[in-house]
C-alpha cells in the first residue's frame, strides 16, 4: 500500500469523524449560547456540570475527572473565577490542595441556561432517530472501552 493512500483510509475510520464532529459541536454550542449573550464554552459547561455532581473536589481530581493538563484547567478556573462561577479555597485538612467549588452564581447559571443547552442539543441532533443515537452511544462506549482495556495493558507493561 502507497503512503498516498493512508490518508484515504483514515476517512473511513471513525477517529476523523469523530474529532471533526466535536469541534464542530462545539463551535456550534458556543455560538448559540453567544447568540443569546451567555458567554461560556463546552468545557465550561462540562467542569461546572462535575462540580455539581461530585464537588468541591481537588484541582488535580478535577483535571482527571474532566481529561484536562493542570495547565490548561487552571487557565479554565482563573477564567470561570472572574465570571464568579468557582471558587478555589484551601482544603481545611491540607492547605496544599485547592478544591474547587461551583459558586451560588454558579448552580444559578446552570439552572437558567440548562434548557437553553438541552435546545441546543436537540437541534444538534434533529433528524437523527432514537436507534441512531442509541447506535452511536453504544459505539463510543465500545471505542471507550477498548481504549481503556488498551490503557490498562499498556500500563501494566511498564
Amino acid at each position: 500500500m502507497s503512503d498516498s493512500k493512508i490518508p484515504l483510509l483514515l476517512d473511513q475510520t471513525i477517529v476523523p469523524w469523530v474529532g471533526k464532529t466535536m469541534k464542530s459541536m462545539d463551535h456550534f454550542i458556543s455560538s448559540k449560547l453567544s447568540e443569546v449573550g451567555i458567554n461560556l464554552t463546552r468545557q465550561q459547561l462540562v467542569l461546572m456540570k462535575v462540580l455539581r455532581r461530585d464537588g468541591p473536589l481537588p484541582q488535580n481530581d478535577l483535571a482527571f475527572l474532566t481529561e484536562r493538563d493542570k495547565t490548561s484547567l487552571t487557565r479554565l478556573l482563573s477564567g470561570m473565577e472572574k465570571k464568579n462561577l468557582v471558587a478555589r479555597i484551601a482544603s481545611s485538612e491540607d492547605k496544599r490542595v485547592n478544591l474547587v467549588h461551583l459558586t451560588k452564581n454558579g448552580e444559578k447559571v446552570l439552572n437558567e441556561i440548562a434548557p437553553k443547552v438541552l435546545s441546543i442539543i436537540q437541534e444538534i441532533q434533529e433528524g437523527v432517530s432514537e436507534e441512531d443515537r442509541e447506535a452511536v452511544i453504544r459505539v463510543m462506549k465500545q471505542i471507550q472501552e477498548n481504549i481503556g482495556k488498551h490503557v490498562n495493558s499498556c500500563s501494566s507493561n511498564k
